[in-house]
């Protein structure tokens, strides 16, 4: 049994507008010029690192929300969830695996792999959805996090681009050096790191076409500026080890408590001699 039954709370899914849902508008991104792009390295990416990880179920949360993105993984059952369960096909109650990142409905220690794809940037509760990766992983469980790097041309189109209120650049870009220390805290270990998008975050096909000479000396010149980041990290559940405890034995105490008896033969020839001077 995987799932619990999960009481019902406020949004905290963050929106670029207040009548639109983040998710449709992320896919739509992911199908322009810039956003094939970037779906296809990290696809790369994920199909590298997912073949080495084993299991019964994994969850996939967030956007690219492709059929061929978990290709290469090997669990078994593969479930993908809509993050906000304001969408219309989870109002309409189809099948469809709805439920808020920060209240995940599954049982403690029940998933192998958790892919959370571009979902920190855009809650309102990041924390809590890290939380809640490491409360449904079993003990050795693996999260795998997609993210767009702030220190990269992508945040410096960020902190400059007017329409702020459109996705990706309304989300909230998190560093992998805050990620990590996230993980840390909640006892994860980080298995790898990887970067990737060197070119920048424009949209004419024929000028990224152009550029893409970028990524090669990007991953070798100046690795640390990627566009996007992909971390994985392990849960680890530390042991207690019992210690034998090493008991003392008590001295015995005479009657009142105040002379201690003699055990040596020579502290007790040596007492006698006292008494009879």
């Amino acid at each position: 049994m995987l799932f619990r039954r999960q009481k019902a709370s406020a949004r905290q899914f963050h929106r670029c507008s207040q009548d639109k849902p983040i998710e449709p508008e992320l896919e739509q991104w992911y199908a322009g010029r810039l956003g094939e792009l970037m779906a296809e390295q990290e696809q790369q990416q994920l199909d590298t690192e997912l073949v080495d990880l084993f299991g019964y179920h994994l969850l996939h949360l967030g956007s690219p929300s492709g059929s061929s993105l978990l290709r290469a993984s090997r669990v078994r059952h593969r479930m993908r969830m809509q993050p906000d369960p304001d969408l219309p096909a989870c109002r309409r109650n189809e099948k469809q695996l709805c439920a808020s990142p920060v209240a995940l409905p599954f049982l403690p220690d029940c998933l192998d792999v958790v892919v959370l794809a571009h979902i920190l940037e855009f809650s309102n509760d990041p924390h809590t959805v890290l939380r809640e990766a490491e409360r449904t992983l079993i003990p050795e469980g693996h999260v795998v996090i997609l993210g767009f790097n702030p220190v990269s041309l992508w945040g410096l189109a960020r902190l400059f681009r007017l329409g702020k209120r459109r996705v990706p650049w309304c989300g909230h870009f998190l560093t992998p050096t805050r990620l990590k220390d996230w993980l840390a805290l909640l006892g994860f270990e980080i298995v790898r790191q990887r970067r990737y998008f060197y070119r920048p975050p424009w949209q004419h096909p024929r000028l990224l076409h152009r550029l893409a000479f970028l990524e090669r000396l990007g991953s070798r010149l100046w690795p640390i500026f990627g566009g996007g980041y992909l971390l994985v990290a392990r849960k680890r559940v530390s042991t207690l080890t019992p210690i034998r405890p090493r008991w003392r034995a008590r001295r015995r105490m005479a009657v009142g408590g105040l002379i201690k008896p003699l055990n040596n033969e020579r502290q007790q020839k040596g007492a006698r001699f006292e008494s009879d001077r």
